[in-house]
């Protein structure tokens, strides 16, 4: 039902993947996992390395997780499920079972990594680096009054692509 392919090989653009379709961001355990969706984002290569770069607020039930474990997944589950992906992005799994109430099947990879069997492509990611935004660094000062009203600046996580799975 899966298969691994290389980072190179992955099919479909990168900028609609993530900021038209959306993507979950996952992590946790077996015992107990959360994930949100996300909508910024980047893959690339760095230290020679393929990377996915994901960005969470703080506040975020999702940041806990990715916090505490070695590894987060990126799902990319497709138009279909626009709503399911709606609900993970504003409700917070503090508060409900967002994965039972989507009606998603989870399956986990490398470092007990969570990722949903509904997806049709997984990014499973071992982090490597860590950094907050700093509001000091922008250049463009409208990024700051427009996305950051609440002065919430997300936390970026630089994860190698260790697994990348496929639908068959």
């Amino acid at each position: 039902m899966w298969k691994n392919i290389d980072p190179k090989d992955m099919s479909g653009n990168v900028f609609s993947r993530i900021g038209d379709q959306w993507m979950l961001i996952s992590a946790g355990n077996r015992e107990r996992c959360n994930t949100m969706t996300a909508s910024w984002g980047g893959l690339g290569v760095l230290w020679s390395k393929p990377v996915a770069a994901a960005f969470i607020r703080p506040q975020r039930y999702t940041y806990e997780f990715v916090e505490r474990e070695d590894y987060f997944t990126l799902s990319f589950l497709g138009e279909n499920w626009r709503k399911q992906l709606a609900l993970c992005g504003s409700k917070s799994g503090r508060d409900m079972d967002k994965i039972a109430a989507c009606g998603f099947h989870t399956a986990y990879a490398a470092g007990n990594a969570p990722y949903f069997e509904e997806a049709e492509l997984v990014l499973v990611c071992r982090k490597l680096y860590w950094q907050d935004m700093d509001p000091t660094h922008f250049l463009d000062g409208g990024i700051d009054t427009k996305c950051y009203p609440e002065r919430d600046y997300h936390r970026m996580y630089i994860g190698e692509i260790v697994e990348m799975l496929e639908k068959d």
